[in-house]
This record gives C-alpha cells, structure tokens and sequence, in this order.
C-alpha cells in the first residue's frame, strides 16, 4: 500500500508518524514546504516533496491534514485520479462540501471520508460504539476538551462565537454558540468542564448515521475568557500543539424495553488521537474498498477502533472498563 500525507503541522506530522510506523505501508510521501526534512526523521520509506502532483501519483489513500478553500477542489481531484481520500478538517462548512462530493466518490468506486479526527472522528467511532449496546437509541450528546494545533485552536474560536446547531426531533434547531452551560465529567486526569454549545460537525454527520435518533447536542470546554473573546479576532497567536485533551460520548435510549444510558471517552493530546485515528481510517478504507462519502459512523470497517487504541488512544466506558 502506498500514502500519502498533505500538510505537515501538528496533525499531518502525526498522522505521517503513525502511517510510516504501519508494516501495510510501503511507501509514505508528505506534501510540505514548511518542514522539508521531515522524512530524515520517518526512515527510509519516507519522503517530503513540495507539491501536491508530485506526491500522490501512485498513492492508494490521500490522508489531508490541512483546512483551507482549496480542500474540496484537492479532495476533488484525488477521488477522480482514482484514490482514497481521509480529510481531517473539522469545520462544518467544508465537511459539508466534501459530502457534496458523494456522486464523485461512487461514481469512481472511492472512499471520501470527512471529519477523520479527534472531534469529530473519534467521537464518532465511541457514539456507534455505545449505539450497538442499545435496542433503540434517542439520544447522543458529545462533549470536547482542548484543542489540537494553531488550526485547531483558531476553529474552537470561530466556533464559539458563531451559532450551533442542535438536532432536536430530527430537525436542526439553531443556538447560540456559548448558550447552554452544562459541566460534563471527562476522564482522569481531564476530569469536570463547564462546556457550551459549538459550532461543531457532529450533528451533520452523525445524523447521517443515525437518522431516527430525536436529539444530538455537542458542546466544547471553554472559559469565561474564551466565551467573552469569541466575538473578537484571536487576541494572541494560537499554542503550537495542545497537551491536554479528552472527549466524551453519552447515548440515550432503550434496552429490553428499559431506559438506559451508556457513557465512553478517552483523553489523549488531540493531534496525537487525530493522528492515530486519521491513520487507522487511511488503512481501513484501502483494506474495505469502501465507496461514497461518510462520517465515521457511517465506515463500516470492523475492528477500526481497536486499531486506534492500538495506535495510542486511550478510551473506556464510564463503567471503569476499557474499550
């Protein structure tokens, strides 16, 4: 198998890391100017070139780690040269564009899979991981920590002060960004959060997997400093990589005719989760043949999870047991 990485930031890096690290991949080359020696650190099936053409003319799965205007012309072009594509950007907008590329993807047997990181991604991974414990599910609330890299940072911004939306008997309902304080309990060592509504892409996209469930909200970790500086261009350059980051699932609905709710998270550095996710999917849609394009919970690829706490990833139920 043959991949290939564009952008080299906290992501991409990872995402490269976790790749070259995968006996599957023969060969990995990273599209990048701003890290040219990057290779010398990834051994020898490893290499760095500057453009996008030059790196994935025999590539299998394109893995993108950048979020910019030009990811879904990008994403365009790979699925119609024949190849996988994995896109790690969170933003809603441009997840919801790369959907729009579905007819393309199916038309050329290829994957395009959308939001293939720490929220959403791994999110998604936990919400159909706690979906298969229930009959019938009705509820599915996400709740985020912490921040990846300058990219990552920046999006938590624009999207606390933008509006959310929330899924309310299977119809968007719009919320302010910042609206709904609610303290949700991630993992040790992240532990309590006050959390608020975000612009996030959950509700896009696991509302693709699970059409008949009524409710899905996602809100984000922030401080009263965050909140108050939302409206407002960043005051100061965003941290290069973050450290501390945790995410939590809770699904709401019914087992053998009973209320049940179930609970799984993990904590981890996001570009780290993000890396060891992107990578897991870049083999899974490769090894599937996996067509059209999907969230997460919309992959059907068995064992993907477990392949992500191989990479790293820490999660467990809130019942005390690993996942």
């Amino acid at each position: 198998m043959r991949a290939a990485v564009i952008g080299a930031g906290a992501v991409g890096a990872r995402v490269a890391r976790q790749l070259v690290a995968t006996e599957a991949v023969a060969e990995l080359v990273i599209v990048t100017r701003s890290r040219p020696n990057l290779a010398a650190s990834l051994g020898p099936r490893a290499r760095v070139v500057p453009d996008e053409g030059l790196a994935t003319g025999d590539a299998d799965v394109v893995v993108v780690a950048i979020d910019d205007n030009d990811v879904v012309a990008l994403a365009r072009r790979q699925l119609e040269a024949g190849r996988h594509v994995v896109v790690v950007a969170d933003r809603p907008a441009l997840v919801r564009d790369l959907l729009g590329l579905d007819p393309v993807a199916r038309r050329t047997g290829r994957a395009m899979v959308v939001g293939a990181g720490f929220s959403p991604g791994l999110s998604c991974l936990l919400a159909r991981l706690l979906a298969s414990d229930l009959d019938q599910v009705d509820e599915i609330h996400v709740a985020k920590s912490g921040t990846g890299g300058p990219a990552c940072a920046r999006e938590h911004h624009r999207a606390l002060g933008a509006t959310a939306t929330d899924i309310r008997d299977g119809r968007g309902q719009i919320r302010p960004a910042g609206s709904g304080r609610e303290l949700c309990w991630f993992p040790d060592p992240v532990g309590p959060r006050d959390c608020y509504r975000v612009d996030a892409a959950e509700p896009l996209l696991l509302a693709r997997a699970f059409p008949n469930v009524g409710r899905i909200t996602v809100r984000a970790a922030a401080t009263r400093r965050d909140r108050i500086t939302a409206q407002l261009p960043m005051l100061r350059a965003p941290h290069p990589e973050g450290i501390d980051g945790a995410v939590r699932v809770e699904v709401r609905g019914r087992l053998a005719g009973a209320r049940r709710t179930v609970v799984a998270g993990s904590t981890s550095p996001p570009a780290v989760a993000s890396g060891a996710v992107a990578a897991a999917v870049a083999i899974a849609v490769v090894t599937l043949g996996a067509q059209g394009a999907m969230g997460l919970s919309q992959l059907n690829a068995p064992g993907l999870l477990a392949d992500v706490v191989e990479r790293g990833v820490r999660v467990a139920r809130f019942d005390g047991t690993p996942v």
